[in-house]
């Protein structure tokens, strides 16, 4: 549980393609958003290549620290999508051609386009429960608290959104946002100050420079909506104080 009493989670990024810069993430993002609507905190996210050893490792670390582990990517047809027998082994069992899996699989295809290939996407872990894929019916799967996941984007929020029923949130994260043309340096003690005041109210500071204005975007977020308010005005009546603008 984190300081709020929220259940925790950890993503799993795994692809070579990523750490390349081959491919931009986009995952990241959206559980980020989702966990937040769904009273999750996403504490920690890391993005790993594609080996074995690398993933057997970080999902047995994250299994035992957070309540819920997501990876995304290396479940596709080709060589080089290890993540489901790394995972397998990371619980010490056997994969297994999965016979509800062929089945989704099957009625997906035209007839004599499932191959060996992408029977390969039907090969589960002993014990894992499916994840539905409604875009391209090859599934992830569920182990205990491990939830494997495509890393095409849109296929990857389509199997998510089917899963929310498994997961158990705490409250939603609540944010608000205070843009000011006054600076970091001018703000940082009275922010300091409000933020001791605060602790249950998360405030960072985000500086921009757009059309020849400079200034910073404050953005305070809370599970507590009468504290976020009240910090959110503390920090509109710091700005008022200095002479600064708010937008």
């Amino acid at each position: 549980m984190s300081e709020n009493n929220n259940p925790t989670a950890a993503l799993i990024i795994i692809g070579n393609e990523i750490l390349s810069g081959r491919t931009r993430d986009a995952n990241l993002s959206f559980l980020g958003q989702r966990c937040e609507e769904l009273g999750i905190d996403l504490i920690e996210a890391r993005v790993i290549q594609d080996i074995e050893s690398a993933i057997i490792e970080v999902v047995n670390a994250y299994r035992k620290q957070v309540d819920y582990v997501f990876t995304t990517g290396g479940i596709g047809p080709t060589h080089d999508d290890i993540t489901s027998v790394s995972v397998a082994r990371a619980f010490d069992v056997a994969v297994e051609r999965n016979a509800e899996a062929v089945d989704a699989m099957d009625r997906y295809y035209p007839p004599g386009k499932l191959n060996e290939a992408r029977l390969k996407m039907a090969d589960i872990p002993v014990g894992a429960t499916l994840i539905e894929n409604p875009v391209s019916g090859a599934p992830g799967f569920q182990m205990e608290n491990v939830f494997v996941l495509p890393g095409v984007p849109s296929i990857m929020q389509a199997m998510f959104n089917g899963i929310t029923n498994r997961l158990v949130g705490g409250l939603p994260m609540l944010t608000e946002s205070v843009k000011t043309d006054i600076t970091e340096g001018t703000l940082a003690q009275g922010l300091g100050e409000i933020q001791a005041s605060y602790a249950d109210v998360s405030i960072g500071s985000y500086p921009f420079f757009k059309a020849g204005l400079l200034g910073v975007n404050l953005i305070l977020r809370s599970t507590d909506n009468e504290r976020l308010q009240e910090a959110t005005e503390k920090v509109r009546e710091m700005i008022r104080e200095m002479d600064g603008k708010i937008f």
